[in-house]
């Protein structure tokens, strides 16, 4: 039943990493059962490797490519679809101003929602910016923060002036699609992290654009004013969409942390001044808001504003991602 359960968890799709989890939690409970209530004879959880993970190399983008990406998600290109009476779909686009209409009828309103996307990627079609994303992807990558704790900030969570953020909370979203705002995924999470001076004007850009003025209203909002879901963000900036443009296809948000991370350990600071930014669970949270932020965490900060500073010394558009293994 064991080997049964597994096979299926993998043959449906699931990751060997989510499948090695679930594996260890069941290896765990039944060991309860067989060696502490006696329940069973023994463990029945005996796959040799099933618990094992092996870290995936997951990419690390340059500053160039941060910013780049920070921009893209804003894009939006102008045009319309509407259907026709045959059942088909005819694109309308802009280009210098002028509306015109697409050669081609498509047969779903998506292959035209896609043409258009495309005809915005590489200029055939105008574009608009909206830049109310463009400060989540600056912040949650030089910041280091998870996706759920970046889209629990709020306005009284960031002190610009002093250069510092406080994440004391995050979102969880549930198997029912239910969002449960709780505490950071450890004990460590609750931390206050330098805010890179390189990205404060786009942050207070953001505030002053898209953010309600009360000091419990949500940095990054979601269409109706509630929480950001992640397939909310993802649809609304055609995430998947934007980083196969770029040549990062499968760049997974929480990429953007890993890429954080990457820049704070080339600062030189300590494992342990490292694991307190990042908000690992093996060190304890020390830092406190109301003061500035100091010591070990503003060299780390420090460190990631001169990288962002100095990316005008990069090839332009900035070299190629590399792959760094997590874990």
């Amino acid at each position: 039943m064991i080997r049964q359960w597994r096979a299926d968890l993998l043959g449906n799709g699931v990751s060997v990493s989510v499948a090695a989890k679930a594996y260890r939690l069941l290896r765990a409970v039944l060991m309860t059962a067989a060696e502490e209530d006696r329940i069973i004879p023994r463990n029945p959880c005996r796959i040799r490797g099933a618990g094992d993970e092996h870290a995936q190399e997951r990419p690390v983008l340059t500053v160039t490519q941060v910013f780049d990406l920070a921009d893209r998600v804003g894009r939006r290109p102008v045009g319309n679809v509407r259907k026709l009476k045959n059942g088909a779909y005819r694109l309308r686009f802009q280009r210098h101003g002028e509306m015109r209409t697409h050669p081609e009828v498509f047969t779903t309103r998506s292959e035209a929602e896609r043409a258009l996307w495309s005809m915005g990627m590489d200029s055939r079609a105008d574009c608009t910016q909206d830049r109310r994303f463009r400060a989540l992807v600056l912040l949650a990558t030089f910041a280091i923060l998870r996706w759920g704790e970046v889209s629990a900030l709020r306005r009284s969570d960031l002190d610009l002036d002093a250069g510092a953020g406080r994440v004391r909370a995050a979102f969880v979203e549930r198997s029912t699609g239910e969002l449960v705002l709780g505490p950071p995924k450890s004990k460590a999470g609750r931390r206050t992290v330098g805010i890179p001076q390189a990205i404060v004007p786009a942050l207070r850009e953001h505030l002053a654009t898209y953010v309600q003025d009360e000091p419990g209203a949500l940095l990054f909002p979601g269409a109706k004013g509630g929480p950001l879901r992640r397939s909310g963000f993802n649809t609304r900036t055609r995430w998947v969409d934007v980083v196969k443009e770029m040549g990062l296809p499968g760049l997974h948000f929480h990429d953007l942390r890993h890429t954080g991370n990457m820049l704070a350990a080339e600062s030189g600071a300590g494992l342990k001044d490292l694991m307190a930014r990042m908000g690992h669970d093996n060190v304890r949270a020390a830092m406190i808001y109301q003061h500035a932020v100091r010591g070990a965490d503003k060299t780390i900060t420090d460190a990631i504003d001169r990288h962002i500073s100095g990316v005008g010394d990069e090839d332009e558009g900035g070299s190629a991602a590399v792959l760094i293994p997590v874990g």
